[in-house]
């Protein structure tokens, strides 16, 4: 029974481990909980002879200790003992398997932008609950309708059809990009960063940071110059190998991928590369969307080398200028709502995450490689403005200028 148990704390996405779920058994052997358990303490006394030796309630806080290590956690693992002790109805667990029959294309939909409007959207507690209860009652393969999990269809559950505001399934890649959701997991490729063509411009834009640090220390600078004019006419060495100690700035990048952001790759590589060559003091992660609690390096191991967003906080101190750089284009449920993400059940919202970023951080912006004449058409948009302070610049090179003497202020 108690291995049904383990599951569901796990699906409630609570950090049980295994070794706390033998130590949980070792507990319930020993008889450490019920109204016999001083009793069941005595030499030779066995748990059978002592009929209603344990209690609901008495589990309940023995499992929370042994399992729970933060107080955090408490009111989930509250929800997930009811569940399954209780019946008290969780949320929808996006960990089980679909059919794959379910979900293969066999017609693709066309409407109107007229039938397209008639199409009614739900809410985001009645989705989830809504998907919920299809797992329960479906059966088989369904395509073409407006219910059920299946293909072709008007339906918020599936793939290859059409809801403006559902969760995408077994699909490919995105069509209309209008899910809030997406079951599978996705593969994203790293940004190149070793782009030249066009990076030019994008450096002398780059540069006005560094202009501002060379400014704020002009006797160092006289000094640097000088050294390297001297290193260069008497022939030492190369002038390019003087290190340029006026190059002091602190760059921390946070770089949207995948998605929507496909549209950009070859831009935003431009600048991934312009920006490596000019700052020396450059960290980067990756995000999708929104930032939430953990960010990544490599995107083929973005699910085994997660960076914990509070560790990157921690970090790097205030001197590090925080860029973001993304479309800032999604549903506004990633940025508002817990559980959110299109990826996994984040337990607290984007919107939370960014805040803390930017408190950690004083000096920020946000590059959107968007064109700025659709901005005002995207909702998600006009809340990641919101949350930065309206400090979002367009990823063009007059953009890329007013973002840098935002940043040298």
């Amino acid at each position: 029974m108690l291995i049904d148990f383990f599951y569901t704390l796990r699906s409630a996405k609570l950090p049980v481990s295994v070794k706390e779920y033998l130590m949980l058994l070792e507990a319930l052997e020993a008889g450490v909980v019920g109204p016999n358990s001083d009793k069941l303490s005595l030499p030779g006394a066995k748990i059978e002879d002592h009929e209603g030796a344990y209690k609901l309630e008495d589990f309940y806080y023995l499992s929370r200790t042994v399992l729970v290590k933060d107080e955090k956690h408490y009111d989930k693992f509250d929800r997930a003992f009811a569940a399954y002790f209780k019946g008290v109805e969780m949320r929808t667990d996006f960990t089980q398997d679909i059919p794959l029959e379910w979900l293969r294309k066999n017609l693709e939909l066309e409407l109107s932008a007229e039938d397209k409007a008639k199409i009614e959207k739900m809410g985001w507690d009645e989705l989830m609950e809504t998907l919920k209860k299809r797992f329960e009652e479906q059966k088989e393969r369904h395509e073409g309708g407006s219910k059920w999990i299946g293909t072709g269809g008007t339906s918020p559950f599936g793939a290859n059809g059409f809801n403006p505001q559902g969760i995408r399934i077994g699909q490919e890649k995105s069509r209309n990009r209008s899910a809030v959701k997406v079951w599978d997991q996705r593969a994203y490729k790293d940004y190149d960063d070793t782009q030249e063509l066009g990076t030019r411009n994008i450096k002398v834009a780059l540069r006005r940071l560094r202009k501002f640090a060379r400014q704020g220390n002009e006797e160092e600078l006289d000094l640097d110059d000088t050294i390297r004019s001297t290193a260069a006419n008497a022939g030492w060495l190369d002038i390019k190998m003087v290190p340029e100690r006026h190059n002091n700035v602190k760059v921390l990048l946070l770089m949207d991928v995948g998605g929507t952001m496909d549209d950009h790759i070859h831009r935003v590589e431009e600048m991934f590369s312009a920006v490596k060559a000019e700052f020396k003091h450059l960290e980067f992660y990756y995000f999708h969307n929104c930032v939430y609690d953990f960010m990544w390096k490599n995107n083929r191991r973005r699910f085994s080398e997660k960076f914990s967003t509070w560790d990157i906080i921690r970090k790097y101190n205030k001197d590090y200028k925080l860029i973001f750089v993304g479309d800032a284009t999604m549903s506004p449920y990633e940025i508002l709502q817990p559980g959110g993400s299109v990826e996994y059940n984040n337990e607290e919202a984007g919107a939370e995450w960014m805040q803390r970023l930017t408190n950690a951080f004083p000096k920020f912006a946000w590059i959107n490689p968007e064109p700025q004449g659709v901005w005002q058409y995207r909702q998600s948009i006009s809340v990641i403005q919101q949350l930065t302070n309206q400090r979002m610049y367009p990823l063009t090179i007059r953009g890329l200028e007013e973002a840098m003497r935002l940043l040298s202020k």
